[in-house]
């Protein structure tokens, strides 16, 4: 379908909580297709439906080549001792920080037939599933930063042109 403009910090769609889909018809079928091609551009490892504009659980991701995508995803187990781990965000373009991870998540959620989705892993996926379904719940990274590294960040955005001015 199509590689779709990013929203960036600022744009309200970001901090909102995301709908369920509750019927999967064209219109799912076409959003998990655009979810796909805009992770696939190069340097991305993951797009939540929200990045793109629409306000449903749904993400894509692309880790270490494997690019796939689940519906109404539930984080159900994240394991070992979280740490802060450098981490950025297509919608707040720019900036790096250290965010507060767990090494290893697990999501739950369907694929466009109903059938559940079971996503695993440790290090960029554990964090691409972290940060994905915080995305889900109209949270950004910047919210798991610690308290003086968020005041830089949020210093940063004030100051850059990347950002939606509403």
């Amino acid at each position: 379908m199509a590689v779709r403009p990013i929203r960036v910090f600022g744009d309200p769609v970001l901090r909102a909580v995301c709908a369920s889909i509750d019927t999967i018809d064209d219109g799912v079928r076409a959003l998990v297709q655009d979810l796909l091609d805009t992770v696939a551009v190069p340097g991305r490892a993951g797009v939540a439906a929200p990045q793109i504009g629409v306000g449903v659980r749904a993400f894509s991701y692309n880790i270490d080549g494997d690019i796939g995508y689940v519906l109404n995803p539930v984080l159900v187990e994240v394991a070992g001792e979280p740490s802060r781990i450098g981490e950025g965000c297509l919608s707040v373009p720019g900036l790096w920080h250290d965010a507060l991870r767990y090494p290893r998540a697990k999501v739950v959620g369907i694929d466009l037939n109903g059938d559940e989705v079971v996503l695993e892993g440790e290090g960029l996926m554990a964090q691409a599933l972290q940060h994905e379904t915080d995305h889900l719940d109209g949270t950004l990274y910047l919210q798991r930063l610690a308290p003086e590294d968020r005041r830089q960040a949020m210093k940063q955005i004030r100051e850059s042109e990347c950002h939606d001015h509403r």
